[in-house]
């Protein structure tokens, strides 16, 4: 039974995503809020020059939000009396730099009032996050409307760091992207920084035969082990995804095929030869990585949600 019930909620998700009643269109806002790009963009900028970690922050929001709902801003909503948010949810705990996407709606509204989404607002700041750190650009479909439901229990859906290979494809397949969308988008890991506890798994007790994962690097392994210590108390204790975690380049793929990785899900690309081969792809060309990464970003933000306003204020239903 339950199997039938998770069938049927696929089978919803997946018409949703495919109903011409959200289609989107890259010119959405050219006579409504010709500004809305521009405007976003300044944020970006702004807030980038006061916080290096605002790139990473803003491109794993829009992952988190798209993952769960569709992409229609639901990961933006506070929690209430009432209900615990997903930006709440345990593996959303960690996000931050809202504030770029308040500031950035407050601009717009002055301009174009209750024209613009958050969720779409949010699409504009990770491309412009990616951009802005020297990788690709690509023009955003806009249209999405807001939801008003965001349930921290939701979270639970997302991919975890310690997922193997087949939990990662049904994750990504559930949501209508491919094995090509998984490692592509895998790359964003390119920028930012993963504290201690989302790779303790790997360099202690890995096992009940082995303390460190062998697949890593053992002088890269050290190096984490002196950082993240086995009763590690350092609550900001971590490393950088790659070793140019500011930058948006293809170092991500080089390192992972070094045993240089951080999360088990990152080691399990190398799991099978379609993955493996997309790894070493990208690896080996910066070019094709921003072909395919530009490519699955367009899809995810197509995930569609069952939004149905423009909100006012990001962090709260009108």
């Amino acid at each position: 039974m339950a199997a039938i019930v998770a069938l049927a909620s696929s089978l919803l998700f997946l018409l949703a995503m495919s109903s011409p009643l959200n289609a989107l269109s890259v010119n959405y806002y050219d006579k409504a809020c010709p500004k809305a790009e521009s405007l976003v963009k300044k944020a970006v900028k702004k807030a980038m020059g006061n916080d290096q970690t605002v790139p990473a922050a803003l491109l794993r929001m829009h992952f988190h939000d798209c993952f769960i709902r569709g992409c229609d801003g639901s990961v933006l909503l506070n929690s209430t009396a009432t209900n615990t948010a997903e930006k709440d949810g345990p593996p959303n705990i960690s996000l931050h730099a809202f504030y770029v996407i308040d500031h950035a709606k407050e601009a717009i509204e002055k301009s174009c009032p209750g024209v613009v989404s958050c969720a779409d607002i949010l699409a504009l700041a990770a491309r412009d996050a990616v951009a802005l750190s020297g990788g690709p650009s690509w023009d955003v479909p806009k249209g999405r409307k807001d939801g008003r439901i965001s349930k921290a229990t939701d979270t639970r859906q997302l991919p975890g760091p310690i997922f193997n290979v087949s939990q990662l494809q049904q994750s990504f397949s559930q949501r209508g992207l491919s094995v090509e969308d998984l490692v592509a988008l895998s790359g964003g890991h390119t920028l930012g920084f993963a504290h201690c506890s989302s790779f303790q798994n790997r360099i202690h007790n890995f096992n009940q035969a082995q303390d460190i994962d062998p697949s890593l690097s053992p002088s890269f392994a050290t190096s984490l082990r002196s950082v993240c210590p086995a009763h590690n108390k350092v609550k900001n204790a971590g490393s950088t995804m790659d070793t140019s975690g500011t930058a948006f380049d293809n170092a991500y793929f080089q390192l992972l095929l070094q045993g240089r990785s951080l999360f088990s899900s990152d080691q399990a690309l190398l799991d099978t030869p379609k993955t493996k081969a997309l790894v070493s792809k990208f690896a080996s060309s910066q070019t094709q990585f921003n072909k395919a990464f530009v490519k699955s970003m367009v899809r995810m933000s197509r995930i569609s949600g069952a939004g149905q306003e423009i909100r006012l204020d990001c962090r709260k239903v009108n």
